[in-house]
């Protein structure tokens, strides 16, 4: 199994996941994939972090925020994935960075029990999770991060 960092026309990125860089190159020249962010069949391969070397820096590579990880999610349409985050971002309130503060209180009963989202980096979210804390990333396209509900 070979995972490769996606991009599409629209600068959405996004992990594919195929047998070989044959496999690829085949379902890319076939047109079977697709962003699942919008569904743009324009894809391309983008460069892995852990592979890029500026000169005489052996320094590892930055983190992303949570918010800003594209991952695809494996037999999940386009469509289905587009109606569960307005499902989540029309049934949840926006606490933006505040979301592992605020996450901690509502699993530690320290505030009212509510669905919340907001934004976290790698690092807070593995945290939450080993404290118990159930936390879930999504791709929330960059359009729509600014809603509120």
């Amino acid at each position: 199994m070979i995972v490769f960092d996606l991009g599409c026309g629209n600068h959405h990125r996004f992990e594919g996941w195929f047998s070989s860089g044959e496999d690829f190159e085949r379902q890319l020249e076939r047109r079977l994939i697709t962003c699942p962010l919008c569904g743009s069949g324009r894809i391309a391969r983008l460069p892995h972090a852990a592979h890029v070397r500026s000169a005489g820096s052996d320094r590892s590579p930055r983190t992303v925020p949570v918010a800003g990880a594209q991952q695809q999610y494996a037999n999940v349409g386009t469509e289905v994935l587009t109606r569960l985050i307005e499902h989540i971002i029309e049934n949840t309130e926006d606490v933006g960075p505040a979301f592992p503060e605020e996450a901690r209180k509502i699993h530690y009963r320290e505030a009212p029990e509510r669905t919340i989202r907001g934004t976290a980096s790698r690092e807070e979210v593995e945290a939450l999770k080993e404290e118990g804390v159930e936390v879930v990333a999504l791709p929330i396209p960059a359009h729509r991060l600014a809603k509120t509900h």
